[in-house]
Formats: structure tokens, C-alpha cells, sequence
């Protein structure tokens, strides 16, 4: 299994493993839920694009004067160009634990010949 980490300026690093027949991607996103995250492949790139919103809102009780408000947003965005076509109808997803993983398994299309006849 060949595996390479990389780390984009945004702070999302990524695994990118050589499975044989497959790249499996894994990327820690501590923090977010399932639906914060998009991942897109389109032939050799993948991309995942990651938001996350909060808010959260005190009162103070005693007085009633007090209000605090926090608000916090947060971004991630990577894109990963891939050593190999891939086949995209059967590429896979899962979220547990804050670790996104994705199987894109290898197009065998360079495998395939086509024979060409010979006038």
C-alpha cells in the first residue's frame, strides 16, 4: 500500500492510499457533522468542501442587561488531483468519528483494448 499525506495551506491534510484496485482519501474534520460537508470528483480531481456555522446566545439573569452572542464559521476547501483515472459512478463516502473516508476505485478503461481491423 503506497500512502502519501498532504497538507493544503487551508489546514486540511489528507491520506491519500494506493489500495491496489482503489485510492482510499481520509481527511480528520473534528467538528463537523455530515451534512457540513460536500465531496465532488470530476476524472482525476477529488474535492471536498467543508462549512460549519454556530451560534450560541447568553443573558445575563440577574438584570436582564447582559446579551452575548457568538458566532463562529468555519471553512475548509481541498483539492486532490489523483495519480490515476478513477472510476467517479462508484466512488464512495463515509463519516464516523470526525474522519471522512472515500473510496474511488481505479478505471480499468487503459486496461480495455479494442480491436482494430486491418484492411
Amino acid at each position: 500500500m503506497n500512502e502519501a499525506r498532504e497538507r493544503a495551506g487551508g489546514g486540511l491534510a489528507v491520506d491519500v492510499a494506493d489500495e491496489g484496485d482503489s485510492f482510499v482519501l481520509t481527511a480528520d474534520l473534528p467538528g463537523f457533522e455530515r451534512d457540513d460537508i460536500d465531496v465532488e470528483v470530476h476524472e482525476r480531481t477529488l474535492r471536498i468542501d467543508a462549512t460549519h456555522q454556530s451560534e450560541r446566545e447568553e443573558e445575563h439573569e440577574e438584570d436582564g442587561k447582559y446579551v452575548q452572542r457568538e458566532r463562529s464559521k468555519r471553512s475548509l476547501s481541498r483539492s486532490v488531483t489523483l495519480p490515476e483515472d478513477v472510476d467517479e459512478d462508484d466512488a464512495s463516502a463515509s463519516f464516523e468519528n470526525g474522519v471522512l473516508t472515500v473510496t474511488l476505485p481505479k478505471s480499468h478503461a487503459a486496461e480495455e483494448s479494442t480491436s482494430v481491423e486491418i484492411e
